[in-house]
């Protein structure tokens, strides 16, 4: 008998770890496994279909009153200088139109929980040459109204945000040089956003199956990147009034 309830408290140990285990994930085409780790371009065309990554994410317990998000996403390259194809901005060379991001998953793939459900407003902002001159920072947020917060499980792989890349200037007259070069693309963390009177915001930066993919197949893998400090859920929430 003794040991049928060590067994016991075992396994209940060993399901609590699972259902516990946050995490993250990011990937081309989809969340998760259901998605790729690299996309490769000829950089031979302007027009098309863009380019989508997924950042998805295994929340902790604990998160009742779910309303706002914030990843963190770090581009960097091989070169001294991060490329002029990866400067995204209204006075860089790819302008302020070739980048988006969005918690808009109503139209997407659906493998994984689509907690947002259309309702998100989104922003995001681009820091080219963040720590070092050929790394760029990208900080996507997104919240949902007040009275639409909700409960969020432990053990359900969720879409986070999707970022997209498009074709302009990648060749011709005008183009912005670097669209050939291999890029490193991190998901540092989310964090998760509940009112402020519940002082919870978990930040989740354990990766799930990769946190990472790569831009025209990088060799050697990718390099490391450091989270910044926390962001509170009134700096969020002001992106949104």
């Amino acid at each position: 008998m003794k040991k049928f309830i060590w067994m016991s408290a075992a396994a209940m140990l060993m399901t609590a770890s699972i259902a516990s285990a946050a995490g993250v994930n990011l990937s081309w085409d989809d969340c998760g496994t259901f998605g790729t780790a690299t996309k490769t371009f000829a950089c031979n065309s302007n027009s098309g279909a863009g380019f989508t990554m997924y950042s998805s994410f295994i929340a902790p317990s604990g998160i009742n009153e779910l309303e706002a998000f914030q990843a963190q996403v770090d581009i960097t390259t091989a070169q001294a200088v991060l490329p002029a194809w990866w400067s995204h901005g209204a006075s860089q060379c790819r302008g302020g139109t070739a980048l988006s991001a969005s918690l808009d998953f109503t139209t997407s793939t659906f493998n994984c929980q689509d907690f947002w459900a259309g309702l998100a407003a989104s922003a995001y902002a681009y820091d080219v040459g963040f720590g070092t001159p050929n790394r760029a920072r990208m900080i996507i947020q997104g919240a949902i109204p007040f009275d639409n917060r909700a409960p969020i499980d432990d053990v359900t792989e969720t879409y986070g945000c999707k970022v997209t890349i498009n074709r302009t200037k990648s060749t011709g007259v005008g183009s912005c040089a670097g669209c050939a070069e291999p890029a490193c693309i991190v998901l540092n963390e989310i964090q998760l956003f509940q009112p402020a009177a519940v002082g919870n915001d978990p930040r989740i930066s354990v990766p799930l199956s990769s946190n990472f993919v790569t831009w025209q197949s990088l060799p050697g893998g990718c390099p490391a990147s450091t989270p910044t400090r926390n962001t509170t859920w009134g700096q969020v929430k002001s992106l949104y009034r």
